[in-house]
């Protein structure tokens, strides 16, 4: 952590790296380019692609960029938590290395927050390099039951958005682009080290919720989202980390209120989806 003072209403922007050369270099340009960023920290989890050289340029431009480099991967949580924790300015913004800010993303979104007034987690219209709108962006909270009584109409958790307003109340936005105060992230704990990639979003936007924060994504604040970058080298074990973490969400939020059949039922249907889509991963891409 830097000794030096912190701005008051600095930003800290925490971007976690895995096989990400290929988007990083523009992803930190930006980021230092960006209004209010006075800390950049990027944990790198074990990349073996140039990752780490680009990391080292940048941190030796730039004094507000820190790098902590793991050995091996040991999620994109606990590499979430242990930037947040090497940095101290009053405001968090959780920044994937495929997303490409403009120079007063970060600011308006901090704006967002300070007039809602209380507590808030924000997040930001993503959209990927063809204009298409990232419905990861605004999200339902998963109801497990409710994809087993109709899976084809329960299983998509996208929200439409609501062209009418510039700040759209959701109960989850997307881990590629979170803001909020460094003060709500600590008073719930942080990201779960339990989830080791996909599904934690969901969960640290629930808990902020029940913590009685506001959750809502800015729709007047476009950002570019490159996606899936890092997640094309190791396409099975994404899948099944992503399957992993659903049934771990599951077991948090919603299994102390379901019966056996429906918890059995649950479990049969997440990893029979993972057996589906793993002819597709195998694939050479």
């Amino acid at each position: 952590m830097s000794g030096a003072p912190v701005d008051g209403d600095g930003i800290a922007a925490v971007v976690v790296s895995y096989r990400s050369a290929s988007t990083l270099d523009g992803c930190l340009l930006r980021l230092r380019s960006a209004n209010g960023v006075v800390q950049i920290r990027v944990v790198d989890n074990g990349s073996d692609d140039g990752t780490l050289e680009i990391l080292q340029r940048h941190a030796l431009a730039d004094s507000r960029l820190h790098f902590i480099a793991n050995p091996d991967n040991p999620g994109f949580a606990v590499a979430c938590n242990q930037g947040a924790a090497d940095s101290d300015a009053p405001w968090l913004a959780f920044v994937n290395p495929d997303l490409q800010v403009r120079p007063d993303s970060l600011a308006r979104l901090r704006a967002h927050a300070l007039a809602l007034g209380d507590a808030a987690l924000l997040g930001a219209d993503l959209h990927g390099e063809d204009g298409e709108r990232d419905g990861a962006a605004r999200r339902h909270d998963p109801d497990f039951a409710a994809m087993l009584r109709t899976p084809a109409a329960a299983a998509r958790l996208d929200v439409p958005v609501d062209p009418a307003c510039a700040l759209q109340s959701v109960e989850s936005v997307s881990g590629a682009l979170m803001l909020m105060q460094r003060t709500l992230f600590e008073r719930i704990g942080g990201f779960d080290e339990g989830y080791r990639l996909h599904a934690e979003d969901l969960d640290l936007c629930r808990r902020a919720r029940e913590a009685g924060a506001a959750v809502a994504v800015a729709n007047d604040v476009p950002v570019l989202h490159v996606r899936g970058v890092s997640s094309r080298s190791r396409p099975v074990f994404v899948e099944w980390h992503k399957h992993r973490g659903l049934w771990r969400y599951f077991g948090k939020f919603e299994a102390p209120r379901r019966g056996l059949a429906t918890r059995l039922g649950v479990f049969a249907a997440i990893w029979m989806h993972f057996l589906a889509r793993l002819p597709r991963a195998l694939v050479p891409r």
